[in-house]
């Protein structure tokens, strides 16, 4: 049986497990609309949320060959956002439940 203290304390690192995965699927999720929008490129906002979200999908950017460049961007940044909120979660359900 564990103490509360540590209860606790695997409570808290999940959440910001949680969290932490939540905004890098924001970014990407975001980073997709903006794509499908065509935002101004040009704006910092925009660049900087292109920039996080390539880094984050660095791994699946340009898996997929589909013809059409947009289906790229949503299945590449998307199976990006995907994995890191499955990933994300299941690593904080196994802290809370420690």
């Amino acid at each position: 049986m564990s103490s509360p203290s540590r209860s606790n304390g695997a409570n808290q690192a999940g959440t910001v497990i949680a969290v932490v995965a939540d905004i890098m699927a924001l970014i990407l999720g975001l980073w997709i609309l903006m794509y499908l929008l065509d935002a101004n490129r040009g704006n910092d906002f925009v660049q900087f949320i292109h920039d996080a979200a390539r880094w984050l999908a660095g791994w699946s950017h340009d898996l997929f060959t589909f013809d059409e460049q947009w289906a790229r961007v949503v299945a590449g940044y998307g199976l990006a956002a995907v994995v890191y909120l499955f990933v994300g979660h299941a690593i904080a359900n196994r802290a809370h439940r420690h």
